[in-house]
């Protein structure tokens, strides 16, 4: 079972007001509701990263991203902390993110027994991708269903060359409730109503199949780069 987070904050205050109040608003308010599915700490105590499940937004906007990503940083003299986070769709993502932020890849791995196990070698091979590679493609939406009769997430990713071939990448994460695994695919798109009209089709019920493709090199975790197109991310999903 997931434990509650331990931030290791006994004795530190944030280094300003700011940073406490963007803590408690991003962090503690939820922090019952958060669970650890991945922790480091450096021997000097500086340094924190977490990947948390925040319970609480099932409950919220539909859709919405349910992992966090929280990187902490100590001032050890001081005991002061400051902290970085991002809202994530996806195990690999957020790993990738903490990743880019200092963190080992061997020392973000979920904990035994957290999550389904990957069903295929397809699987594995895109998400050992999307953690250990960085910068070449930006996220543009999620969405997530934890419905229990069709729990899967979607991830609209563009790449940061604009000239790149298949410019839009969606990824499909689907559960296996029975077995308890998941598959992870992706798609390719040239353009960015291509990829929309997939994402509104796929989220509309109709059975149409990702679009085959080669293999990304690259990926970022949280928005960079240039900007996206400037029409609607998707959110649609099913209602709950």
């Amino acid at each position: 079972m997931p434990s509650s987070p331990d931030f290791r904050l006994d004795g530190y205050d944030a280094v300003n007001d700011r940073v406490a109040e963007q803590f408690w608003q991003h962090i503690g308010i939820e922090s019952t509701e958060l669970a650890v599915l991945a922790e480091h700490h450096t021997d000097d105590q500086r340094h924190s990263y977490y990947v948390l499940h925040n319970g609480a937004v099932t409950w919220g906007i539909p859709g919405e991203p349910q992992l966090v990503a929280l990187h902490l940083q100590r001032d050890v003299e001081a005991c002061t902390f400051r902290f970085q986070h991002e809202r994530l769709a996806l195990v690999p993502m957020a790993q990738s993110w903490l990743i880019a932020r200092g963190c080992p890849k061997e020392a973000i791995v979920l904990s035994p027994g957290l999550g389904t196990d990957a069903a295929d070698e397809a699987t594995k091979a895109l998400e050992d991708r999307l953690t250990a590679d960085g910068d070449h493609f930006a996220l543009v939406t999620s969405y997530t269903d934890d419905d229990p009769a069709r729990m899967q997430i979607t991830v609209l990713l563009a790449a940061i060359e604009e000239k790149a071939p298949l410019r839009f990448r969606v990824l499909l994460h689907e559960v296996d409730t029975e077995c308890w695994t998941h598959t992870l695919r992706e798609g390719g798109f040239s353009t960015y109503e291509q990829a929309t009209a997939w994402w509104h089709a796929h989220w509309s019920g109709e059975d149409v199949p990702l679009p085959t493709t080669a293999p990304a090199t690259r990926y970022t975790a949280a928005p960079a780069g240039p900007a996206v197109p400037a029409a609607p991310a998707p959110r649609t999903g099913p209602t709950r």
